[in-house]
């Protein structure tokens, strides 16, 4: 504040988990990790689902807080010790790169820079570091360089064992059915091209588990919405930046009371797996997934295996023709396309909308803006229906509960000062933990579309709890329990308002939605601020199980 002559720039927000989940957007959107300063001790346990979210995806959060004086001598009476750990980064040291705690003030710069280079470096992930208050509060008796740790080298990605490479080219050239599954490629848009290119030259479909975009969702080799049925055809499975595998080519049995898995590939089908995920591996969180067997595991930074790989494959390749191949993906693809397109006409006029008409309309007001969708995709609507062309268009799949409208903030917060229509399609669950997060989006200017989704539940858990009375015979009608947010219904137009944002809703008619959606958009368009329009969607399940 004193010195850096406004920069960098100070986001106020009102909870240290919305703090750590909007660097969590912004981090993935730019690729640059974002400081996030979080208050001691209690801060720091506020932080930590931002701090397990950030480590689930894999991205740079730099998390700073602070500690009472080590020195016990300094403490002022209770506050300085209720407010001091003995380490205190063992709060988040199981689901952090790294943490930190320098001693003196000589070893703030090459902690600080360390941190830096742990959590960019692939696989990215969030880091801690705790200052003590005393040091900080401690004049600086003599000049601090910088210097050599600003001008020190940057580690480089890792590249593949090129045996390793060739013998993956080798299986396949020889493969007559490739199915390529991705999940995390399109976190860097050289990796994603590099991608797109592959999948043409071999004809191999793609299955894409939006982690990010990965692969254009128009693209006629794009089938992840007809994985099953490509996976059961496969004879060989390239597997691209996915970080657990295992869910990647298994599904649950939903109706078997054991929670049965199935394999969605046949038995002995080879696998190849091209990416970091060896190296993804927590001591503590089991994010990975159950072990998978592959036939052959390749550690490499995708943004420097694919491309060697595609040269490989030209010599492997040349003179063959798989045109047919090609044509056969594409026609899956446009059954595929075809059977959205029914399906999202289906109760078009019903109230409560469905999720679908919701999509489409949010698409029939920003298909001609340079658009962005921060986290939530509307039951997958919005990958369906929405034009994916680059990774740029959507920074990936939402996490849980508690996070979305602050990592859409932090998206919102990337683009800032550009012409983007940024769109965060704001489940009201999530905004129940987090609303104070509405104040930051309009006292930092940070220009967002939100469009709720609103079924008045917390609806991740609601289909299971209606699974599991079908399962033990026991009343279905009483799964809402637990479930609802109604009775009072919250007034998200209302709260959005007293909080400085353009607002209208609650909105039951469809056919109110569109002309709703497009005065907000305009507002946003020109006030370069927030506006929140407040819609309610049809729950899934009364159209499933009642």
């Amino acid at each position: 504040m004193n010195y850096g002559e406004g920069k960098p720039e100070i986001i106020l927000c009102t909870h240290e988990k919305v703090a750590v989940s909007l660097a969590h957007g912004y981090a993935k959107t730019t690729g640059k990790p974002m400081g996030a300063i979080v208050h001691d001790v209690v801060g720091l346990l506020h932080s930590t689902m931002g701090v397990y979210y950030a480590q689930l995806d894999r991205v740079p959060v730099i998390v700073m807080g602070g500690t009472g004086p080590m020195d016990r001598r300094r403490r002022r009476p209770a506050i300085d010790w209720i407010h001091t750990a003995q380490v205190q980064g063992e709060a988040v040291r199981n689901f952090t790169k790294w943490d930190d705690q320098p001693a003196s003030i000589d070893d703030f710069p090459a902690s600080f820079a360390r941190a830096f280079r742990i959590a960019t470096t692939e696989p990215a992930g969030p880091v801690y570091l705790c200052y003590d208050a005393g040091l900080q509060e401690d004049e600086i008796g003599h000049p601090l360089s910088v210097e050599s740790v600003v001008n020190a080298g940057r580690p480089a990605p890792v590249q593949a064992e090129p045996a390793s490479l060739a013998r993956a080219a080798d299986m396949i050239a020889g493969a007559q059915r490739p199915v390529i599954v991705t999940e995390f490629t399109g976190r860097h848009p050289d990796a994603f091209d590099e991608l797109v290119a592959l999948a043409e030259e071999i004809g191999a479909a793609v299955v894409d588990m939006h982690g990010r975009v990965n692969f254009p969702n128009r693209h006629p080799l794009n089938v992840s919405f007809a994985a099953d049925e490509t996976l059961a055809e496969a004879d060989l499975v390239i597997s691209v930046d996915v970080g657990d595998l295992h869910r990647a080519l298994n599904e649950l049995d939903r109706d078997s009371r054991e929670r049965a898995k199935r394999s969605r590939v046949p038995p002995g089908t080879p696998v190849v797996d091209i990416g970091l995920s060896e190296l993804r591996l927590s001591k503590w969180a089991e994010d990975l997934g159950d072990f998978q067997p592959v036939t052959l595991s390749v550690v490499a930074d995708t943004r420097l295996a694919l491309p060697e790989l595609r040269r490989l494959l030209r010599d492997r390749m040349r003179g063959r023709d798989v045109s047919a191949r090609r044509r056969a993906i594409a026609a899956r693809h446009e059954a595929m396309v075809d059977e959205w397109e029914r399906d999202a006409k289906v109760d078009w006029g019903a109230s409560p909308m469905t999720a679908p008409r919701l999509a489409s309309e949010i698409w029939s007001v920003i298909k001609n803006d340079d658009w962005v969708l921060t986290a939530n995709t509307l039951e997958d609507w919005a990958l369906r229906l929405w034009d994916m062309d680059t990774p740029a268009r959507h920074p990936g799949r939402s996490f849980g509960t508690a996070t979305q409208i602050a990592v859409s903030l932090g998206v919102g917060l990337a683009y800032r000062g550009t012409d983007k229509l940024v769109v965060d399609i704001q489940p009201d669950g999530d905004l129940m933990y987090d609303p104070g997060a509405l104040w930051t989006a309009a006292n930092s200017r940070i220009p967002i579309l939100a469009v709720m989704y609103n079924n008045r539940a917390y609806y991740n858990d609601f289909e299971h709890q209606i699974r599991v009375a079908r399962h033990r015979g026991t009343p279905v009608e009483n799964a809402r329990v637990g479930q609802e947010i109604d009775d009072p219904a919250p007034d998200f137009a209302a709260m959005a308002r007293s909080m400085g944002w353009y607002a209208e809703g609650p909105i039951n008619d469809p056919d109110q939605a569109g002309p709703a959606i497009a005065r907000a958009a305009a507002y946003v368009r020109e006030k370069r601020m927030p506006a929140l329009v407040d819609t309610i969607v049809r729950r899934r399940v009364q159209k499933r199980f009642r």
